[in-house]
């Protein structure tokens, strides 16, 4: 893990360097990958790296668990609370669909939730071009493989230096690194909506996908669930196609 850890660091070192940038930052939700990640770029770049909270009508435990994430690692931190930005664009967008009546009440859920993973994302940029920073991401193997993140929300990044490690591979990580063990065995949630986890979202659990990913034997409905996650999600990594004129 030792050497894991350190190729990553330098990874990131080298990325800086390439970029010409002076740092690093990662937004920070309470959960186990965000917090390896913010261990890793304090690692990376001591001095030019920053934790972002991006509260937006979320839990309080996880504002708490981000705040202990932040103490964890000493990463320097600011917090942005998006709720009333979110309520203010998600309300307009609202009032011109039911002007038009237009209003498709089984989608809703899913546009406020991607709305906030996109504000999130707008944020963070701004926030990176006031300090010359990268935006470091923090999906995991079995999330880019399944698409389970929201396109140009939490997938909107410049650097992924954990998408080659399995979930168990970063809970591993966190342990080595001093992540929180409340943390680092926290249920797994985008935090998106009330109860919401992702293993319930998804229908299959991390740990069949890690194996799945490693060549493992799975049963047979949990390969199924997988190969049609990856093929809906195909688009999601993906840039944006055009005609061939």
């Amino acid at each position: 893990m030792q050497e894991k850890v350190e190729k990553i660091v330098a990874w990131l070192q080298e990325k800086i360097k390439e970029s010409g940038v002076k740092g690093l930052l990662v937004g920070v939700s309470g959960g186990i990958d965000s917090a390896v990640v913010a261990h890793l770029i304090k690692r990376a770049a001591p001095d030019h790296s920053l934790g972002v909270i991006l509260p937006c009508k979320s839990n309080p435990q996880d504002m708490e668990d981000a705040k202990k994430v932040i103490d964890s690692c000493g990463i320097d931190s600011i917090t942005v609370d998006l709720s009333e930005t979110h309520d203010v664009l998600f309300n307009n967008i609202q009032t011109q669909l039911n002007d038009q009546q237009s209003v498709n009440p089984d989608n809703q859920q899913l546009a406020d939730a991607n709305l906030r993973a996109r504000l999130r994302m707008s944020t963070l940029y701004a926030l990176a071009a006031n300090y010359q920073y990268l935006v470091v991401g923090t999906d995991n193997a079995a999330e880019f493989y399944t698409g389970y993140f929201t396109k140009y929300g939490d997938g909107g990044v410049d650097l992924v230096p954990l998408v080659s490690l399995g979930k168990g591979e970063v809970r591993e990580m966190a342990e080595y690194l001093g992540v929180p063990d409340d943390i680092v065995h926290k249920q797994p949630s985008a935090g998106l909506w009330e109860g919401q986890t992702d293993e319930n979202e998804m229908g299959t659990t991390y740990e069949k996908i890690d194996k799945y990913l490693k060549g493992e034997e799975i049963p047979q409905k949990d390969k199924e669930i997988i190969d049609q996650l990856h093929k809906k999600s195909a688009h999601k990594r993906e840039i944006a196609p055009g005609p061939s004129l």
